[in-house]
């Protein structure tokens, strides 16, 4: 039978509608609450093209390390020519604490709000269980100081603070001693290097969440040359019972994060797409 032009229109509209519901179902990294951590890019000479290279795996926000070698006004104008928020910025500790209102300023002219602390240098981190809370308390009081400017203040872990004492480790030393002010950034491939479960990890710190470091390890003995470390989904971390975990302990951001990645472009392109095939459906920006 041929059908006339009206009946071929409604026949194509009527699959067009009983398609609908399954294009609606599609998502996008830009639809989800991922970003890209600059410092997985410092390879690539030049800012503007690590932040092309954002957007071109259709990713709309970055996790900043300090001022990127440029001033606001120039970084931000190059996070608006292509589409990009700032997420959070990694700070070191010491800058905290000698320019916080610099540090401030700088993040507020960028449209930034969430400042972490990336690393503890090896004369700042304790030697003991009293050292770690002491820290903890001096991150709370800063965390505080932030609050009262509209600022967030979170720390990102490695492995050496998972050395315990007694029932607890030194993170968990250091948070409690915080307080509810600080946050937590926690780095999941190294809470597994450290020999602790990265599920385990995010039940215990439910509700101090602010982002995860999205990254993971290559099997023991592969990719030497990429510090052990892989795209994520493609490494050994058990993804399908973190990224539900995650979920559930209030985790907003999923921050892509390889510490030496051969290839930037790839590592990214293949962390967001695991991420947006594998994110719990209830999960949204």
């Amino acid at each position: 039978m041929t059908l006339t032009l009206p009946r071929r229109l409604a026949a194509t509209a009527l699959l067009l509608c009983a398609a609908l519901p399954a294009l609606a179902k599609e998502r996008t990294a830009a639809q989800l609450p991922i970003a890209v951590q600059m410092y997985s890019l410092r390879n690539i000479p030049s800012l503007e093209d690590r932040l092309k290279l954002v957007h071109d795996a259709g990713i709309t926000a970055v996790e900043t390390v300090g001022t990127q070698d440029t001033t606001a006004p120039q970084l931000k104008a190059l996070l608006d020519k292509y589409g990009i928020i700032v997420t959070s910025s990694h700070v070191p500790l010491a800058e905290l604490r000698k320019d916080l209102p610099g540090v401030v300023a700088f993040n507020k002219a960028i449209g930034n709000r969430v400042l972490v602390v990336p690393y503890l240098d090896d004369a700042d981190r304790p030697k003991d269980a009293a050292g770690w809370t002491a820290l903890g308390k001096s991150l709370g009081q800063l965390a505080t100081t932030l609050k009262a400017q509209g600022m967030t203040l979170a720390y990102h872990n490695h492995n050496f603070e998972f050395v315990r004492f007694g029932d607890k480790t030194g993170l968990e030393l250091l948070l409690e001693g915080a307080g509810p002010a600080l946050k937590s950034e926690l780095d999941l491939a190294w809470v597994a290097r450290s020999g602790n479960d990265p599920v385990v990890y995010l039940g215990k710190l439910k509700g101090r969440l602010y982002a995860v470091h999205a990254k993971d390890n290559a099997p023991e003995g592969q990719a030497a040359d990429e510090s052990g470390f892989a795209a994520v989904g493609h490494g050994v971390l058990n993804w399908k019972a973190i990224l539900p975990a995650a979920d559930r302990a209030g985790v907003k951001w999923y921050i892509i994060e390889h510490d030496n990645p051969r290839d930037p472009a790839a590592v990214v392109k293949a962390g967001a797409a695991y991420l947006v095939e594998h994110l719990p459906a209830d999960v949204k920006r």
